[in-house]
């Protein structure tokens, strides 16, 4: 299969996202070793998950799938640039490639525009928009010491 028909087939789940009316305009799928291993839908009205955004939904089904948390190995197919918060899940479950049809400004025009998250990313945490606040950060630390010296740890 060619990567045309893999981002074909992203495009469509994103169609089809509209003609159902369960989540926005947006389909993913993965790829390992020339087929498909899984697909993501955006379901982020209808589960009322603002996580469930379709390239979200594809590395969860894709982990199921390969019983795996990394996808090393695997690239992406989405039918639109992903946001920050996708860009860093495809990144932690470390995707080889990604593969984007819409780009950022295509969905900012509809109403999807992500600038904003960009802009905050880059502000120090005093100046972000909500307010970000550390507490008891000698007592949290009792977690980071307990894996440190985990001896059977599955580092990821």
């Amino acid at each position: 299969m060619s990567a045309e028909i893999f981002m074909r087939r992203a495009i469509a789940l994103s169609v089809e996202q509209v003609r159902a009316g369960v989540g926005g305009p947006f389909g993913a799928v993965i790829v390992k070793d020339g087929r498909i291993i899984a697909e993501g839908a955006n379901r982020v009205t209808s589960s009322h998950d603002p996580t469930a955004h379709a390239e979200i939904v594809a590395i969860r089904n894709a982990c199921a799938a390969l019983h795996d948390f990394n996808l090393a190995g695997c690239e992406i197919y989405t039918s639109c640039e992903p946001c920050p918060m996708c860009l860093a899940a495809i990144y932690w479950a470390r995707l080889d490639r990604i593969h984007y049809g819409n780009g950022r400004a295509d969905a900012a025009r509809i109403g999807f525009d992500d600038a904003f998250l960009y802009d905050e990313i880059a502000q120090p945490l005093g100046a972000r928009r909500i307010p970000t606040v550390q507490l008891l950060p000698d007592e949290a630390e009792a977690a980071f010491a307990a894996w440190s010296a985990k001896a059977d740890k599955i580092p990821y």
